[in-house]
């Protein structure tokens, strides 16, 4: 299991699109320049197996990527009855500069899909920091015939990001899932969706967006 990187970061404009570039009247500001450091607390689940999942952080300190090596998810033909679902589950720990708190803006998943006529497959995500009643879900659909990379994006408009409590540790939780359903296809013609890409990781970023606490 991977502990992080410690990196030390530079200014730098924030990275997501769906933020402007600077917001006064609310408070948000450019990253920080100190370091991050970002560390797996804790990896569970049938898409992450112990040792194909790590973390690291940006140089300028406004995204963090998790890689995996062993997320796949399948259906149909001679597939296990339990290989339909995948799912990981990450509980990370964020240390920040202090004075600083962060929201987690977007994400960027991408993998490989091979769906035969009449499957489907989802991609599922949900996000929340430890202790949080307010926990983000989006769901993206693909539907077969499909032979080709897929990527989607999960944004949050600025006044809706959920931001990490001021002077206080909560680990923020990443739930991610694969699901294949074999459908109308063929019954001995197997569907499959990854989270992958050439070199055999996948690596799934997420977006940070900062801003300054309240000054005691």
């Amino acid at each position: 299991m991977a502990t992080g990187l410690l990196l030390s970061g530079t200014i730098a404009a924030l990275l997501t699109s769906a933020l402007p570039a600077q917001h006064p009247s609310d408070g948000i500001v450019d990253p920080p320049p100190d370091r991050i450091v970002i560390k797996i607390a804790t990896v569970n689940g049938s898409g992450c197996p112990q040792g194909t999942a790590a973390v690291a952080v940006s140089e300028d300190n406004t995204a963090f990527t998790v890689t995996y090596s062993d997320y796949l998810a399948q259906a149909g033909g001679d597939s296990d009855p339990t290989a339909f679902r995948k799912n990981c589950q990450l509980n990370l720990v964020v240390h920040v500069p202090q004075g600083f708190t962060y929201a987690v803006a977007g994400a960027d998943y991408r993998g490989f899909a091979a769906l035969q006529p009449g499957a489907k497959g989802t991609q599922r995500a949900s996000y929340y920091f430890q202790g949080s009643p307010n926990t983000e879900y989006r769901t993206h659909p693909f539907s077969g015939p499909h032979h080709d990379n897929w990527q989607a994006t999960d944004s949050t408009e600025w006044a809706q990001l959920v931001w990490a409590p001021c002077g206080v540790q909560r680990n923020f939780n990443i739930n991610t899932e694969l699901r294949v359903a074999a459908g109308t296809s063929a019954p001995d013609k197997v569907s499959f969706m990854t989270m992958d890409s050439t070199d055999g990781d996948i690596s799934t970023v997420y977006h940070l967006a900062w801003k300054e606490c309240p000054r005691p």
